[in-house]
């Protein structure tokens, strides 16, 4: 039951919001804090619980839903969703507390709507049946667009606007690639069925797979976002309140990659190798185009949205990859990049709750002024940059290194996007990220102090230390004890990718045929694929 609890709590929190007087702003930020802070208490158990060497799904819990089509209430974790449930438990709360000053008008109403956000963010980490799976994801929605759309800046409108047309648009694709699978699950097992494993065992065609993958590819390319499917996230970024940046950049970018790895490879395999070089060659020219955009803001809030397109980028590298070392690596730059990212956004709106601007030439000589900040933000400028000893170094070094030895390792049609060249191409980002993230900081903290309103800021409040020191210490423990978390992901990533080569040879012996369902065993493998372990 912890899992259905992470998603009661919240709920249970939202409801209690709803039934408060407006006006009632203080006790509706207590709800909504100590609901987030519960349900990040509950989560933990989740890790107490975890069994680190068993590759198959845990804490598993089914109760039937609307049996007429099959659909089922199906939740569990392994290895792959455990850090991204805990990732997003982790930093709502911390979200929650940093609002408790930004957020003035409609408080009840933005604490609700953070918690049924939530729900769905948690909810599509464990949903493993693809109707709840799209309903969760569905649910994403609509509570971000209103934090945008409400709370957000000048361009509110049209931002949120644009955020909800661009995932609309990718999850209908998405909604009809679900609904075509299941009817061919029928159509081979004569039954209704939304189940991941149920669906994973349909074995269609090489160009009925190319399909299906292309609609949920566009969703969840969108979500990541992948360049050239990016260009909502700057707008929803700057325009979002801060706690919608961080949750945004955090844990929904997430999603998207996440769901590449959960649902789009395993359920079409051979599409997923037949356009990893597109996909590839994509994330590459996000990489890079990301954080040359990124060094020509003036905007420090744009500079890093731009910075999470080239970041998600790596993730999307690592994905399509398809070794264990570059996928555990892409699967710790998503948790890297949520615990930094978020802090620069959290950092982002310290400074403009005393400012009122985020043009880095408006900024300038706060070392002198607000020294605690001024450190605060090197910590989470070095992590975005990748230093060694903090979270952003080990991701990115692990999809780096495994997406090098692709050919080597016999990933199927790795030759096609020549693994050696992309991977130097992609290395560039290591030195364009310290570049513009560096320039960023010297300018803002370093820069001369030419503004009269620079002089008279105040340092770290305790609420504010509140808030950053948590993320600092999760970014400095995940730097330097990595092992923990990779241990958990390795045996379910290993299962995942030999499925994923299994069912690919499975679907080139089909040849044109009319598809059939695989068995467990075919799945599974009668011999266990060969990956190289990450020691």
């Amino acid at each position: 039951m912890t899992l259905s609890l992470l998603l009661l709590l919240p709920l249970l929190g939202a409801f209690a919001c709803m039934a408060l007087p407006r006006g009632e702003h203080g006790l509706a930020r207590a709800i909504g804090f100590l609901t987030t802070l519960a349900t990040f208490l509950v989560s933990l158990t989740l890790l107490m619980k975890f069994e680190p060497g068993v590759a198959t799904y845990q804490m598993v819990e089914t109760r039937p839903w609307i049996e007429a089509i099959g659909a089922s209430y199906h939740v569990g974790i392994d290895g792959i969703s455990l850090f991204l449930v805990l990732l997003t438990t982790f930093l709502t709360p911390v979200v929650m507390l940093s609002a408790f000053k930004s957020i003035e008008h409609k408080v009840r109403e933005f604490v609700i709507a953070m918690l049924i956000l939530e729900v769905g963010v948690i909810g599509t980490f464990i949903a493993l049946d693809l109707f709840l799976f799209y309903v969760l994801f569905e649910v994403m929605l609509v509570p971000m667009y209103l934090i945008i759309g409400i709370w957000g800046g000048e361009r509110r409108i049209y931002a949120s606007i644009k955020f909800v047309l661009y995932t609309m648009v990718g999850s209908l694709a998405m909604l009809v690639a679900i609904f075509y699978l299941a009817s061919r699950h029928h159509e081979m097992a004569g039954k209704w069925s939304f189940d991941l494993a149920d669906l994973q065992r349909v074995l269609l065609p090489g160009n009925v797979q190319l399909w299906c993958f292309l609609a949920f590819g566009l969703a969840f390319a969108i979500k990541v976002p992948l360049f050239p499917l990016h260009t909502w996230l700057p707008d929803a970024h700057v325009e979002a309140p801060t706690a919608g940046s961080v949750i945004l950049a955090g844990v929904l970018l997430k999603v998207g990659t996440y769901g590449f790895l959960r649902f789009a490879m395993p359920l079409f395999p051979a599409a997923a190798y037949q356009l990893a070089p597109l996909m590839i060659a994509l994330s590459i020219i996000g990489i890079v185009y990301g954080a040359l955009v990124a060094y020509a803001q003036n905007d420090v809030k744009k500079l890093v949205a731009y910075s999470s397109v080239s970041h998600l980028g790596v993730v999307v590298l690592g994905t399509f990859a398809a070794t264990q070392t570059s996928v555990a690596g892409g699967l710790y730059t998503m948790i890297a990049h949520g615990l930094s990212t978020g802090g620069l956004f959290l950092w982002i709106g310290a400074i403009y709750e005393r400012r009122h601007t985020r043009r880095i030439d408006e900024l300038g000589g706060l070392w002198a002024q607000v020294p605690v900040l001024s450190a605060i933000f090197m910590i989470f400028t070095l992590a975005s940059v990748g230093l060694p000893g903090l979270c952003g170094f080990v991701g990115e070094f692990l999809t780096l290194v495994g997406s090098f030895g692709a050919y080597q390792q016999g990933v199927p049609n790795a030759a096609a996007w020549h693994p050696h060249w992309m991977v130097a191409i992609a290395t560039t980002a290591v030195i364009l990220g310290a570049v513009y993230m560096l320039t960023m900081y010297q300018r803002v903290i370093f820069g001369p102090l030419t503004k009269a309103e620079n002089r008279a800021l105040a340092d770290a409040s305790p609420r504010e230390l509140g808030v950053f020191v948590p993320v600092i210490l999760m970014i400095v423990l995940l730097g330097v004890f990595p092992q923990p978390l990779l241990a958990r992901m390795n045996p379910t990533i290993g299962r995942l990718l030999g499925q994923v080569r299994n069912k690919a040879h499975e679907t080139d012996q089909l040849g044109k045929g009319p598809g059939r369902m695989l068995t467990a065993a075919e799945l599974d493998g009668k011999a266990v694929v060969q990956v190289e372990a990450i020691r």
